[in-house]
């Protein structure tokens, strides 16, 4: 410790003494100093270094934190993303289903038969000329067994069985296309074949 600086009469005579005094005042003063920055300069470093070391441990938990609001993040965008694309996919769906059955009812005014009905008169197309080729043979055997028969009346009956044919098959797409498809099948009726 500092040493406290007495008065004395004799000191205060001669001068001497208390310049001593404070001189050695001052020593110890500058010695506590340099004792002090020493002690700081080797707590400080240990104070460091226990600094960084909590900064090390604080940055790896930030660092795990961070990643895992990331991750909840990215599974949630996941999340949403598949429901977005879910429910665009029925959207579209419904959209498409809606466009197809407009251009059907449109198609079916202008008078366009499906492909329902297109495959129906395809069928009963077949079945027509199942028949015409078992009354051409049955025609072809009676005129073979009788050649009296004249060729005229061969082909009066291909062309009424021709007739017979169109007009079920105009028969069969009028039950099945709308209205202007019935006045163009009439139309078709009235011409000669």
């Amino acid at each position: 410790m500092v040493k406290k600086l007495q008065k004395t009469n004799a000191s205060k005579k001669s001068g001497v003494p208390l310049t001593g005094s404070v001189k050695d005042s001052a020593q110890q003063i500058w010695q506590a100093g340099l004792g002090a920055f020493n002690k700081a300069q080797a707590e400080g470093s240990k104070a460091f270094e226990a600094l960084v070391k909590e900064g090390v441990s604080l940055q790896r938990k930030t660092q795990s934190v961070a990643e895992e609001k990331i991750s909840e993040a990215t599974n949630k965008m996941s999340t949403m993303a598949t429901d977005i694309s879910s429910k665009a996919s029925g959207q579209w769906d419904k959209l498409e289903s809606i466009f197809e059955e407009r251009v059907a009812k449109a198609l079916n005014k202008l008078g366009v038969p499906s492909a329902k009905d297109v495959n129906a008169l395809i069928d009963r197309i077949e079945e027509l000329n199942k028949s015409v080729q078992k009354l051409s043979a049955k025609g072809a055997a009676s005129n073979v067994a009788s050649k009296t028969a004249p060729k005229a009346a061969t082909r009066k009956a291909v062309k009424t069985t021709a007739k017979r044919v169109v007009k079920a098959a105009v028969k069969a797409t009028s039950s099945s296309v709308a209205k202007p498809a019935t006045k163009r099948a009439a139309a078709r009726k009235a011409a000669p074949v």
